[in-house]
């Protein structure tokens, strides 16, 4: 039986540590959930900043993010957001914005690299949060990560048994694709800067190509891809606390990635 699974990447394959700082008042929100922030108001936007961090660190703290994100031709990709909204309407709000600064951003990503800097593998994301209501950046946002335990052995036996894995996140892909290297999955199974619609898109399309097809996520922003899929499996490895229509929406939950193996086994086995 041909059997494909998606994973999410950040609080599935990787441990991953956030940081927010809200710009109009300057409050640091350190373990949010950015998903979850990003669906608390149908007007904000997660969206990822393709700018390297060593560019960002060593930029003048006080200058305007718009305008360095204008000048340097940095690109984003919009990650997660509640209501379907044209890319170029979130560039005219960052190219707009008079609020937040390159020191907004300098501090989300010095408390985030503090924890992770002693990591054999690390994966480090940028970003800001749009409110096209008050067509600001709101929250600038930060996110590192390392693999979880057992997440290139789970991978790699995946892959012994036959089963194709595949990665689709909201992060930036080049990020993305060398942790792929890492644990082992091709770069052509990497889908990266994925909203839950186009999740759950890669989801039916993977439908039509293997006879079983299984979501791992652990976010509100993998619920359409997991009630999409023939199996979903709720990981539990960074937090418990899901939102409840995340939880019916889970045939799993795991606390452990190298729970999969013993879930598609079985799933196999029954069919």
């Amino acid at each position: 039986m041909a059997t494909a699974v998606v994973f999410d990447s950040a609080g599935t394959l990787l441990h991953t540590f956030r940081m927010a700082k809200n710009v109009l008042n300057g409050e640091l929100l350190d373990e949010v959930e950015t998903t979850m922030l990003t669906f608390e108001d149908p007007d904000r936007v997660l969206c990822v900043l393709h700018g390297h961090s060593w560019d960002f660190i060593k930029t003048d703290p006080d200058r305007l993010l718009s305008e360095y994100l204008r000048t340097m031709k940095i690109g984003f990709g919009i990650s997660c957001t509640r209501k379907v909204i044209e890319k170029d309407t979130i560039r005219q709000i960052l190219e707009d914005d008079q609020n937040a600064k390159i020191l907004d951003i300098q501090e989300c990503m010095r408390v985030i690299w503090n924890k992770i800097k002693s990591e054999e593998i690390v994966a480090l994301n940028n970003g800001i949060i749009v409110h096209t209501g008050l067509r600001m950046i709101e929250f600038t946002v930060t996110a590192g990560g390392t693999p979880f335990p057992g997440a290139k052995e789970t991978i790699s036996a995946l892959h012994q048994k036959g089963i194709f894995a595949y990665i689709a996140s909201g992060d930036r892909e080049t990020k993305l694709e060398r942790m792929a290297d890492y644990l082992g999955i091709p770069r052509n199974r990497v889908f990266g800067v994925a909203t839950p619609t186009v999740k759950e898109q890669i989801v039916r399309d993977l439908k039509g190509q293997y006879d079983l097809v299984i979501m791992v996520g652990d976010s509100i922003n993998d619920l359409r891809a997991m009630r999409a899929s023939d199996i979903a499996i709720l990981s539990d490895q960074q937090s418990s606390d899901k939102p409840a229509e995340l939880v019916r929406a889970a045939g799993y939950r795991i606390r452990d990635l190298r729970e999969v193996l013993d879930i598609i086994h079985s799933a196999i086995e029954n069919i």
